[in-house]
């Protein structure tokens, strides 16, 4: 399989990536989200120092990924209620 050779600006810094082709989309779209949040941390708190920005980056971004596995997990948790509950009517039915 064939690599892409791109390059994600991050900050004001250039960093030069191998990719997948399908993954070029998402990895361009994770830059994009990271610079956002980056201008966003910076333009609310006024923060100038790259690497405090950075960490605001990284620690909101893992806490959007913990609430989602927890939300998955609920969700999962309540279609498999939802299946049992079927089963057992298709089993009464029966």
């Amino acid at each position: 399989m064939t690599e892409l050779s791109i390059k994600i600006r991050i900050g004001n810094r250039e960093y030069p990536m191998k990719v997948a082709p399908e993954e070029e989309a998402n990895v361009r779209a994770a830059g994009k989200k990271i610079n956002e949040k980056l201008r966003f941390y910076q333009d609310q708190f006024q923060i100038d120092d790259k690497q405090d920005l950075l960490a605001m980056v990284a620690m909101d971004s893992f806490i959007q990924l913990l609430q989602s596995s927890e939300n998955r997990q609920m969700t999962d948790e309540i279609a498999m209620e939802h299946i049992s509950k079927l089963n057992q009517l298709i089993s009464e039915a029966l």
